[in-house]
């Protein structure tokens, strides 16, 4: 099935997009963004410096072909279509930025002295809080402060973190339990 991917890519790219957009094949489809993307992102930049935006905008043109690759039947240059659709992406994307800026700047109310010195003792109460518990972390075994970090900084339930962290939920529990119990006795 390997060898057919490239023969297949080879019609798409001499022109024939409907090959491509009646495959149900993944693979035929990797294919084809592993040979665009690089032109893809070269175009992009000539656009945009925001780098981040740009392989995020490429990968969203990507997944909308494939997603309707069954209602683009007029799509008559594929390689054409990849870049206006590259090029429509990023302008709606800069769009929404500058649409965001020009609301944050309307949003902006100064702020009274005494809210800012209100502001700092509460940040200076948390980063000390935010200090002292990263302290405790810290003496705690790696596993055991993955496991506290996801369940109850970052509030994922057992099942994500078992998953993410390749363990079973009773020794998940148990991981969790043992942790907590040491940062008691480091507390006091």
């Amino acid at each position: 099935m390997i060898t057919q991917i490239p023969n297949t890519a080879e019609k798409i790219m001499e022109g024939n997009p409907m090959e491509f957009l009646n495959l149900k094949d993944v693979d035929t489809f990797t294919y084809l963004y592993d040979v665009y993307a690089d032109s893809l992102f070269n175009y992009g930049c000539k656009l945009t410096s925001d780098h981040e935006m740009l392989k995020d905008c490429i990968h969203d043109v990507f997944i909308k072909i494939y997603n309707k690759r069954y209602e683009l039947d007029e799509v008559f240059n594929f390689k054409s279509y990849l870049f206006v659709s590259l090029k429509n992406k990023i302008f709606d994307e800069l769009k929404k930025k500058t649409l965001l800026a020009e609301k944050q700047v309307e949003e902006y109310h100064p702020v009274a002295a005494e809210n800012v010195e209100a502001d700092y003792i509460i940040n200076e109460k948390e980063r000390f809080f935010n200090k002292k518990v990263t302290t405790l972390l810290n003496q705690l075994s790696v596993r055991q402060k993955e496991a506290i970090t996801l369940y109850y900084l970052e509030e994922r339930k057992y099942e994500d973190i078992c998953v993410i962290m390749d363990i079973n939920y009773q020794s998940l529990r148990n991981l969790i339990h043992r942790g907590l119990t040491r940062l008691r006795v480091i507390a006091n």
